[in-house]
């Protein structure tokens, strides 16, 4: 993710984007966001999501994709649940239902909804997918350093003990699906966005 400042005006110019849809009729954008772990697809989800607040519109539903992995070996389940529950409803104009997983636990516990009539972010590795980019109105990729990546990992997960893991399954997935391929715009360390 680029620095603070630039950042900022990526994630302003992000919703405006939305903004133009949702004026444009479109009553649920969808913006997708992906990139490999610690690439910064969190934080600019929230940049956009206040973005977009602050533009005087409601708060967009943010779908973290941490939130839907079953465990460290999830990837490509949680991805499979994202479609099941949450994009193929509303791509029927039905409202989803679907339930976060509880790291703690191992298991699916609490149950969320949502109906649309707000745009729909949805950020996470395995969020660009042959699949999903159907759906999307909007899709980002974030290219970062692998050094960079490492050690936010390691600042949020407190060591590096599933990274190797993780990354195994991005690189078989991201082989497989070509999200950044499939990406309108590709986001790189400290550049302007690319098309």
């Amino acid at each position: 993710m680029p620095n603070q400042s630039k950042a900022k005006t990526i994630a302003r110019e992000i919703a405006e984007q939305l903004v133009a849809l949702v004026d444009d009729g479109k009553a649920m954008p969808i913006l997708l966001i992906d990139g490999r772990a610690g690439s910064g697809k969190s934080t600019l989800a929230d940049e956009v999501q206040n973005e977009f607040f602050k533009l005087g519109e409601s708060a967009p539903r943010v779908v973290h994709l941490d939130d839907l992995y079953p465990g460290w070996d999830g990837l490509q389940l949680g991805v499979e649940y994202l479609q099941r529950t949450i994009l193929t409803p509303l791509s029927k104009r039905e409202v989803a239902h679907y339930q976060i997983f509880d790291w703690t636990s191992g298991e699916r516990k609490e149950w969320r909804e949502f109906s649309g009539g707000t745009p729909l972010i949805i950020e996470g590795c395995g969020a660009i997918n042959r699949n999903s980019i159907e759906f999307a109105d909007l899709s980002i990729w974030l290219e970062e350093s692998e050094e960079t990546r490492k050690q936010r990992w390691i600042g949020r997960e407190g060591s590096d003990e599933h990274w190797s893991e993780w990354a195994a399954q991005e690189l078989d997935f991201y082989a497989r699906e070509r999200s950044a391929e499939l990406a309108l715009t590709v986001l790189e360390p400290g550049a302007q966005p690319r098309d």
